[in-house]
């Protein structure tokens, strides 16, 4: 397929996660803008069941840090938090006498993870597009109950991503993705007869990224990877589905 003069393509096939920023605030303006493009963005059911907020005390920043062992956060030119919202929609049944039950399903809370996870992306993308850079963090989820607390969160909503936003200070290189037939399948869920080389092919091109990327470079493979995450503790964010069903989700 040809991406002669598709910006679109170009920007998105060369997207990198920026963790260090220039010392620059994003004016009210893109800040603004940002948002504008998040609530373009495609929503479950046209419901909006979510909200986004800006984190702009530099004291509620720097606890976000510590929860989320990332304290490069603080530099960034914009840090919102994304929040899975059915605190609004409560609102307009109450008004109209409306049963407000479904508010509370594990169907809704999905709905409100998708309307999140879609319009965090195209802020992303709207901030890359701009000449701007930024991260998805789901770190905030180390301890979600001090996020709750720290930004007011009512019942029927949660936080669920934060995402810094700013001026790049570096350009990392592209991180290579797995190859498509390993996750792309026609019809049905079949991995390739050759997925085990495949793998090995991929774990040696991911070995080659960060054995020659031009900062933190170590020796891991996406096997390796894989398997590091698997070894974290049982107890890790152990306490997630019980503060979900305590904000008042997952009914059923």
């Amino acid at each position: 397929m040809s991406r002669l003069n598709n910006v679109i393509l170009d920007q998105l096939f060369n997207h990198t996660s920026i963790r260090h920023f220039q010392n620059k605030a994003l004016t009210a303006d893109q800040v603004t803008t940002l948002v504008e493009a998040a609530q373009h963005a495609s929503t479950s059911t046209f419901s909006q069941q979510y909200s986004i907020v800006s984190v702009t005390d530099p004291a509620v920043k720097q606890q976000l840090a510590e929860i989320t062992g990332h304290h490069w956060l603080v530099n960034s030119g914009h840090y919102f938090v994304m929040v899975a919202d059915q605190y609004r929609n409560l609102q307009i049944a109450k008004a109209n006498n409306a049963d407000p039950y479904i508010l509370h399903t594990t169907d809704k809370f999905l709905a409100s993870v998708f309307d999140v996870a879609v319009a965090t992306q195209t802020i992303l993308i709207a901030a890359e597009s701009m000449g701007l850079g930024g991260t998805i963090m789901g770190s905030i989820l180390n301890d979600s109950k001090r996020v709750i607390e720290l930004l007011d969160l009512p019942e029927l909503t949660f936080p669920l991503l934060g995402l810094a936003i700013g001026y790049p200070a570096d350009k990392p290189e592209i991180k290579p993705r797995m190859p498509q037939p390993a996750m792309h399948f026609d019809g049905s869920y079949k991995l390739p007869a050759d997925f085990n080389a495949q793998l090995a092919d991929y774990n040696q091109t991911v070995s080659d990224y960060y054995g020659s990327r031009s900062s933190n470079g170590r020796d891991e493979s996406f096997s390796h990877h894989i398997v590091a995450e698997l070894g974290r503790g049982h107890d890790v964010r152990k306490e997630l589905l019980q503060t979900i069903r305590d904000q008042g989700f997952l009914v059923n």
